[in-house]
């Protein structure tokens, strides 16, 4: 599951955007909108209320009546569908024949690959597409033309337990064996979990590639092929082996075994020392008296040169011919206004160097300024590989094989690098 807008004028976008190097889940179904208008666009929209309320729907119903009052020849209804459900609400649609116009959702490579998006200069104006951070730009593009335009970004910090870290003696680390050290102190002191490493299949490839980037490695190399079992690969997960689950450090089931929503809410519940964050569980944390203490990802000797990024994708399909309808509509929705509504409800980034900057400032969102932070120079997964959703299955089916008692990581990770160059050869 997503995941920034303005500057000034022109000029001083164009320079951010040099200055920075860019050229960019819902509950419930029901169609919001108008009457039928000249033109009606369809969009299919995920859903972030993680409380099963409407604020999604909301957010959408509001947008839309505002654009259109702007734009009278022009409607829109809008589908608010579950996380679980909207990718393939989308696929079956257009495999049907009746793609939406928009799709808000989690990824964008396939239908590009099939000929069957606009690009993001066939919809947007330049000030708009210029204002996308550039990271976010890299992972929208599929053979450097960008499909994908961001929504909503989230970058992933360390998150502590300050109350369980103060009775500890323990301080917040910046390096693997600061980590070591103070979990080992948390557990000393009984904590169920001194850290959760959430390796099982619901978000592991996500989990993974911190762990990989704070090591110096990737999915892919510098040209952009899978590099999974690289040597620097393999000496983090040899690493997490030998010094986090060999030690009885994690919990509170193998890491293979867990699920980053139940890590998130043992988190909450007080029963686990540190893990790698997500903007979202900062209210939840917050709701049951957890101060939650934030520092970037330890690397193996300190700070790492990049941390990981997490973006969710809208994008215009080209089915319905509305091509003019549909980028009047997208630049509207990437206006500061709307970006910094949508980003500061749910806890999560917005996708353009004006909106972060508003943000960044904004002392109601400071408990956001270190994931914004990092995420002008963060890395996104391979998500522009039409491979990337195979050998994310596999990964989230087997990455966690790697640190079990009696696993080698050069196995594991040689078997999925295997299959991912195959995958990519079959592109």
């Amino acid at each position: 599951m997503d995941e920034a807008v303005e500057r000034r004028r022109f000029l001083g976008l164009t320079a951010a955007a040099a200055a920075l190097g860019l050229t960019t889940t819902v509950a419930g179904c029901g169609s919001l909108g108008g009457d039928s208008g000249d033109v009606t666009l369809k969009l299919v929209a995920a859903d972030y209320d993680l409380t099963g309320g409407d604020t999604t729907k909301k957010y959408w119903t509001d947008l839309v009546a505002a654009f259109e009052a702007k734009h009278p020849g022009v409607k829109v209804e809008v589908d608010v569908v579950s996380w679980d459900d909207v990718d393939r609400k989308v696929a079956d649609m257009v495999k049907a024949g009746k793609a939406p116009d928009i799709a808000q959702i989690g990824a964008y490579a396939d239908y590009a690959a099939a000929g069957q998006l606009y690009a993001a200069d066939e919809l947007l104006s330049i000030p708009v597409q210029a204002n996308f951070l550039g990271p976010l730009v890299s992972a929208g593009e599929y053979k450097r033309t960008q499909y994908g335009m961001p929504f909503v970004a989230s970058t992933r910090p360390l998150f502590y337990n300050k109350d369980l870290f103060d009775e500890a003696g323990a301080e917040a680390p910046t390096t693997w064996d600061e980590l070591t050290a103070a979990a080992a102190k948390l557990k000393a002191k009984g904590v169920p979990t001194p850290f959760a490493l959430p390796l099982g299949p619901e978000e592991a490839q996500a989990e993974a590639l911190m762990w990989l980037l704070s090591g110096g490695g990737g999915w892919t190399d510098a040209s952009d092929r899978y590099a999974v079992d690289s040597d620097a690969n393999v000496r983090t997960f040899e690493w997490l082996r030998k010094n986090l689950v060999g030690k009885d450090l994690t919990g509170p089931v193998a890491p293979a075994k867990l699920n980053r929503k139940a890590a998130f809410a043992a988190f909450a519940n007080g029963e686990v020392g540190m893990l790698n964050g997500h903007p979202s569980l900062l209210k939840e944390a917050a709701k049951k008296g957890v101060q939650v203490g934030q520092v970037p990802l330890p690397g193996a000797d300190g700070t790492p040169k990049t941390s990981m990024g997490v973006a969710d994708w809208i994008m215009g399909f080209k089915e319905n011919g509305h091509r003019k309808e549909i980028g009047d509509f997208l630049n509207f929705v990437f206006s500061d206004e709307n970006v910094l509504k949508f980003a500061g409800d749910n806890d999560l980034l917005p996708v353009t160097v004006t909106a972060s900057t508003r943000m960044e400032t904004d002392p109601e969102h400071a408990n956001l300024r270190v994931f914004l932070k990092v995420l002008p120079d963060a890395q996104l997964p391979p998500v522009g590989k039409t491979s990337w959703a195979k050998v994310s299955e596999n990964v989230k089916q087997n990455i966690g094989k790697a640190v079990a008692p009696d696993g080698r990581p050069a196995d594991v990770l040689g078997r999925i690098g295997r299959a991912a160059t195959a995958a990519e050869a079959a592109e």
